[in-house]
């Protein structure tokens, strides 16, 4: 009977494991850990930098399988800023984000494969000027533990290189400046 019991006990901790494992997470926007940059190049001479200062998101991660993981960000695309108020006007009109008529940008996951034991490909879509695309974030775990107040965190970091006229951004910036590298570093705190 014992030994009944205890096979019982067993097998219900090894089915129920991996399912403790998965855990949803908001990405800490609050705490301001959480940046989505872009690059592009200037002409071919130097890069421009910038960011995105307002969004949020949630994900969800299993240890045990991260392939099942989910990602959802929603950004306000007014909220550009790439350090220069003139620029970050051009940036807001309808040679590039046209934020009138589409204020949000967002993406959704539709799937991760795993490309090493803490990298992965995450294919998703994301909805820019009004127009959806698929997309890949080359993404990896950058840790996860206990913070020091009671919580319990996760962080990832990913690229992805997008070409302008795929989002209906007309703008020409020449030859060298074609495509935009977002730049993301999130970190999310367990729910």
């Amino acid at each position: 009977m014992l030994k009944k019991t205890f096979a019982a006990l067993a097998l219900s901790a090894a089915v129920i494991a991996p399912q403790a494992l998965a855990a949803d997470y908001v990405i800490d926007k609050k705490g301001q850990h959480a940046f989505i940059n872009f690059k592009i190049s200037h002409l071919g001479y130097s890069w421009l930098y910038g960011t995105f200062n307002d969004f949020d998101g949630t994900f969800s991660y299993d240890e045990a399988a991260p392939e099942a993981s989910k990602v959802q960000v929603t950004i306000n695309t007014a909220s550009v800023d790439s350090n220069h108020a003139e620029r970050d006007k051009h940036l807001r009109s309808g040679d590039f984000l046209n934020v009138d008529k589409h204020p949000q940008a967002s993406f959704v996951s539709t799937g991760v494969a795993m490309t090493g034991e803490k990298t992965a490909d995450i294919s998703g879509d994301l909805t820019l000027n009004g127009v959806t695309k698929p997309v890949v974030i080359k993404a990896a775990l950058t840790g996860m533990g206990q913070d020091p107040w009671g919580g319990y965190r996760a962080g990832f970091e990913g690229t992805t290189t997008l070409k302008l006229k795929d989002f209906d951004i007309a703008m020409d910036l020449g030859p060298a400046s074609q495509e935009v590298q977002l730049i993301l570093s999130v970190e999310g705190v367990r729910q």
